[in-house]
This record gives C-alpha cells, sequence and structure tokens, in this order.
C-alpha cells in the first residue's frame, strides 16, 4: 500500500476477527517500528508483544474493561525508558524525549499494520502501573500505549479533521496571535 493511502485509510479499529497474525507480518511491524526515528537515535523506548489469551485479558482490566485489547491477536505495548537518553540528554530527555519516541514507534507501527491490510487502536486511557505489573515490566520502563492489531470486523467511517486553516499557521499570524492574547 501506498504510504499515502496508509494515512487516508488507517482507523481505530476495535473489532478484529478471529485469526491470527501471520508472523512475517508482525515482523515488518516491528521492523517498522524499529526504523522510527528517534531523539539522538537511542531510541528510548521498549515494545512488548502480547499474545497471551491471559495476559491480554489483565491488561485490557488494567485499561479499564477496553475488551479490544483481549479480542485482538496481538498485543504491543509501548514502554518509555527514560534512563536510555537521559544520559545524554538529561531532564528534558527523562521528561520528554523518551515519550515522544515511544509514541513516534507506535505511531509507525499503525501506519506498517494498516499498510499490510491489519487495524490497530491507540489505547492511552489504562492504569500504567497495572500494566507495568502485566507486562512485567523492568522498573525502568514506562507503558506509554497499548495496542490491539489484527484484522478489521469492522470498517469505521474517518473521523473528522478540523481544517488546515484552523490547524497551520504561518509565522507571521502564529506571532499576531500570541499578541492578540
Amino acid at each position: 500500500m501506498d504510504f499515502f493511502d496508509a494515512v487516508q485509510t488507517r482507523r481505530s479499529t476495535r473489532i478484529y476477527e478471529p485469526r491470527l497474525v501471520e508472523n512475517d507480518k508482525l515482523r515488518q511491524i516491528l521492523d517498522t517500528i524499529n526504523a522510527a526515528p528517534s531523539a539522538g537515535n537511542l531510541q528510548a523506548y521498549d515494545v512488548v508483544v502480547v499474545k497471551d489469551d491471559q495476559l491480554k485479558d489483565a491488561l485490557a482490566a488494567a485499561a479499564w474493561d477496553q475488551i479490544c485489547i483481549a479480542r485482538a491477536p496481538v498485543v504491543l505495548v509501548f514502554c518509555s525508558v527514560p534512563k536510555r537518553s537521559a544520559e545524554r540528554f538529561q531532564r528534558r530527555s527523562a521528561d520528554l524525549f523518551c515519550i515522544q519516541d515511544a509514541a513516534i514507534a507506535a505511531s509507525y507501527g499503525q501506519l506498517a499494520a494498516t499498510a499490510l491490510g491489519l487495524s490497530s487502536v491507540w489505547v492511552g486511557s489504562f492504569d500504567a502501573q497495572e500494566a507495568k505489573k502485566v507486562i512485567d515490566a523492568p522498573a525502568y520502563a514506562d507503558p506509554v500505549s497499548i495496542m490491539p492489531i489484527g484484522y478489521p470486523a469492522e470498517t469505521p467511517p474517518p473521523s473528522p479533521r478540523r481544517p488546515l486553516d484552523d490547524l497551520v499557521y504561518e509565522e507571521k499570524i502564529h506571532t499576531q496571535r500570541q499578541n492578540i492574547a
């Protein structure tokens, strides 16, 4: 699938067919995640692949019963690793860069899944400490997002988007807006 088609056709899907994601497709998604840019190329994140039904159920419970997690054939949990980049970038990295790295990696994963005919949803609403226990994450890793992936059993309509003139500002306009406030 063309990159722009993947961007335009990606949907947040919460209902999946009961078929497994092929290992080669999962590997392609993980390779794409690994290719994502990161601050200082330090890749201050880890990705946990969850296929076990009991662990998926526990993750769903940690996400306030978001059943799409339990019913997806594979779930990726993206964890920021502040210490991996803090050694180079200090405080800002520990507070921000590692989270940005994990978010960029997750975005690449979503687009790769779409390009392969799969679907996903970004789950950000969950008890991070409980999710951390479920995946047995080390103390230095913090879950940022949970991403169920599978073959879509639904095709949600596109979500409305803001018009570009409400979203994008040229430098002069943005400066004027700041002065008005």
